[in-house]
């Protein structure tokens, strides 16, 4: 039987995933990955460091759909000491059911999970919540304030919401927007918030509120004092996460694997740079090699494209209208930057977990709110898995991540004197000493977050051009523009494989995921 091929443009969790369930259906087609890099994952991957390993921006590993809680488990199983493990998440509890404990590492943890956010040099519960740490924190007079505000916003709502400030403002009062928001968003995008649309919000920080951290803190209370159980927990709220042992890309490293024995080929190193269109058809995909400088033309039956929307658009032959390339082009995105540094200990503190001789504090993450560093979150890997810190306990590995735009100060800033920086950004925060720095490494991620401003309130202009191509399915975060989390990118590329298999060319539900979710974990 002859194999129909459908290209898959990137090896990240969307576009495996599409590899892996057509493969899966054994309906006759073949998939055949063009991955611009060397690496496994998108921003999904786990960098090796000499040892140590870091996750590209934090990766949970939870969701509402049942569909990719079973998916990855299938993939790799959570371990434990056999029988059932809760976790909580998304307004509901999941039994986990873990298996004993073997030496193969191709497993998931249970893990717990803690982020906070640092500001005026202290830690503050993450979302804020008005209890006596943000009382203390933050002051009286401050406090009254944000009330004030949060009042007059409730009774007087900005009405249309056209940007961003209004969004939260609506939500929050102007003062705790200012206070809390203002800064941060503006630090991770590089743009006012007036410029920001307001869907962004509606998409990640949605179904939060001082009403609601209001009602959790009264619900805290009745579980402390009378025994009762937490039975509502918004996502900002969870309390436990599987990750796989090794990482993020440990599960995509697996999944390639996977693809690669059931027939699948991937192409790395393999930059698709051209789709040659006959009326509303892609016929093929031409990809060049980066190391040789050759390209290659791959035939195409349909194609699952997760490269960004301003290069795929660019690079179709002939053109879309005019419209739909000059929307294209005017998509933004922002850039990402992360450095591992490793230390011998963090600074003591009131926060440092007891009987650690390395300070450890307990978070995950930590959002860095102060106004006097550029430095945007900071992730402690050993508190991800233990298992991506080569000497661990005797070291911290920490992330610091720094968001940026291509070509700007901090994007240009050599990598030795980035590191340098980077440090003293730590010790300025007073989280660290320096002569406690060990070893580090700066590693620079391009498109990492697809923008929500430039000419992006027109793309369902753009979104209509190109869903006129029947075979050609977008998927995956910057496939759609769109800030999806892996679980959305993989639910993407599900309902894109059952599209290929029904011959059904209608892209509306593909479009739907994550139109109304609140479960983010971003700021």
């Amino acid at each position: 039987m002859t194999m129909k091929p459908v290209l898959i443009i990137g090896a990240g969790p969307a576009g495996l995933t599409a590899a892996l369930e057509l493969l899966r259906a054994n309906q006759g087609f073949k998939p055949i990955i063009l991955e611009a890099s060397g690496d496994i994952g998108g921003i999904s991957k786990t960098i090796n460091y000499n040892g140590n390993r870091m996750d590209i921006g934090g990766h949970r590993f939870f969701s509402k759909s049942d569909w990719v809680m079973n998916w990855w488990q299938n993939i790799l199983p959570a371990r434990g000491d056999g029988g059932d493990a809760v976790i909580s998440y998304q307004n509901k509890q999941r039994n986990i059911d873990t298996q004993d404990a073997t030496d193969d590492d191709r497993h998931m943890l249970l893990r717990p999970r803690l982020s906070r956010i640092y500001f005026l040099r202290s830690f503050f519960d993450y979302p804020v919540k008005m209890n006596l740490n943000t009382v203390r924190n933050l002051g009286p007079v401050r406090i009254a304030r944000i009330m004030a505000s949060y009042t007059k916003a409730r009774l007087n709502p900005i009405t249309p919401e056209k940007s961003l400030e209004d969004f939260i403002v609506n939500r929050f009062g102007r003062e705790l927007y200012l206070t809390f928001f203002k800064d941060y968003t503006e630090k991770v995008w590089g743009v006012p918030c007036q410029e920001i649309s307001p869907e962004w919000g509606a998409q990640r920080i949605k179904g939060l509120s001082i009403t609601e951290a209001l009602k959790h803190a009264a619900r805290q209370i009745y579980k402390n004092v009378a025994g009762g159980e937490q039975t509502e927990v918004k996502t900002s709220l969870i309390e436990q996460f599987l990750y796989p042992r090794l990482g993020p890309g440990q599960m995509w490293e697996v999944v390639a694997e996977k693809v690669q024995e059931l027939g699948g080929e991937i192409h790395f190193h393999h930059k698709a740079v051209g789709l040659q269109r006959e009326g509303d058809r892609i016929v093929s995909v031409s990809a060049l090699n980066t190391q040789t400088g050759e390209t290659a033309q791959f035939l195409a039956d349909h194609v699952i494209s997760t490269m960004p929307v301003r290069e795929l658009v660019a690079g179709i032959s002939p053109a879309l209208g005019g419209e739909a390339q000059r929307v294209a082009a005017g998509l933004q995105y922002r850039d990402f930057i992360t450095v591992g540094v490793l230390v011998r200990k963090l600074r003591q503190s009131k926060h440092s977990l007891p009987d650690t001789a390395n300070n450890l504090l307990p978070d995950n993450w930590i959002y860095i709110q102060e106004r006097d560093v550029k430095l945007g979150r900071l992730q402690i890997f050993n508190n991800w898995s233990p298992y991506l810190v080569k000497d661990e306990p005797n070291t911290v590995w920490l992330g610091l991540e720094y968001f940026c735009s291509e070509g700007d100060e901090l994007w240009e800033m050599p990598k030795e004197q980035f590191f340098a920086f980077a440090q003293d950004e730590l010790v300025k925060i007073g989280l660290i000493d320096k002569s406690e720095v060990l070893d580090g490494t700066v590693v620079k991620v391009e498109k990492a977050y697809p923008a929500y401003f430039g000419s992006y309130d027109e793309f369902d202009t753009l979104r209509e051009q190109i869903d006129r191509i029947g075979n050609l399915f977008l998927v995956g975060r910057n496939g759609m523009h769109r800030y999806n989390n892996q679980d959305h990118s993989m639910l993407t590329a599900k309902l894109a494989v059952e599209g290929i298999l029904t011959a059904n060319n209608d892209k509306a539900a593909i479009w739907a995921v994550n139109v109304d979710d609140e479960y983010h974990e971003e700021k």
